[in-house]
């Protein structure tokens, strides 16, 4: 499963937070990795798939790494429940160094420690155990974005209409719906700050906020704007939950992922809910 899970990072299917085991958001990812090279789709793991996967990327499933002083620098914060006490905060930073390095080689944090028992994540200079995750950064320009709202998916294509990448996404609810239709990108924001306004809204707090850019911002690390008032795609200070849970109608990605979409995305980019 591990093995799985990393070459379809290397491929362009992310599997979301990578943990070694088997869940909906590597199954999505088998799936759409399945779909594109014309194999049979039921979403499993198999001789098979592991094999034509190897053609994708035959590398290292896992690395030895050092903690580097940036990684334990800070600051770290403890990120509180409530808008109101997030909007007090300088930054939304990690809360821990393990966060950020899981986050940075797109572990799941409880992943990471099992890999490493007993180590000081705080300690630069100590050697760790990651994996060998996909590079940030996809080999073509996106030209077309598919949200695919009943497979919690994201789909990227070319203007020629060639797939190059999905991802898992949580979308809207049937009480925060996402928008439907068509509408295109307007702005990327990397390392967002987050603004609440409650006119509109049923829920959240009753006065406007602003919270600092940081990973555990409400929209995490990475903004895209669409010409839909209010909607975006976005990051997440809970990867983990990518693909389980709802969100209040715009399209959530790991932090990873939505970093590496808004690279390869540009105002006019075509937004489609499906």
């Amino acid at each position: 499963m591990l093995a799985a899970q990393v070459m379809l990072d290397h491929g362009g299917h992310s599997p979301g937070v990578i943990d070694g085991a088997m869940g909906g958001n590597t199954r999505r990812a088998i799936l759409a990795f399945q779909r594109a090279n014309g194999m049979t789709t039921d979403g499993q793991t198999s001789a098979a798939l592991l094999e034509r996967l190897r053609g994708v990327y035959s590398g290292n499933l896992l690395q030895r790494y050092t903690i580097t002083a940036e990684d334990v620098a800070g600051p770290f914060i403890k990120v509180p429940d409530g808008m109101e006490e997030q909007a007090k905060l300088e930054t939304l930073g990690y809360e821990n160094p393990a966060e950020g390095i899981a986050e940075k080689f797109h572990m799941a944090q409880s992943f990471l420690k099992a890999l490493n028992p007993g180590v000081d994540f705080a300690s630069a200079g100590t050697e760790i155990t990651v994996v060998v995750p996909g590079k940030d950064g996809l080999q073509a320009k996106v030209a077309r974005i598919e949200v695919d709202k009943a497979a919690s998916a994201l789909r990227a294509f070319t203007a020629e209409g060639t797939l190059v990448a999905t991802y898992p996404a949580t979308i809207g609810s049937s009480t925060f719906p996402s928008p439907s239709g068509a509408m295109e990108v307007r702005a990327v924001a990397p390392a967002p700050t987050y603004h609440f306004d409650p006119e509109g809204r049923s829920w959240g707090p009753d006065e406007k906020l602003t919270i600092a850019a940081g990973p555990n911002n409400p929209v995490g690390g990475t903004w895209i704007d669409l010409t839909k008032e209010g909607y975006g795609i976005h990051g997440t200070p809970e990867p983990r939950l990518i693909g389980k849970t709802s969100s209040h109608g715009c399209v959530r990605l790991t932090n990873w992922d939505a970093a590496e979409l808004a690279k390869a995305v540009s105002p006019g980019t075509k937004v489609e809910f499906v």
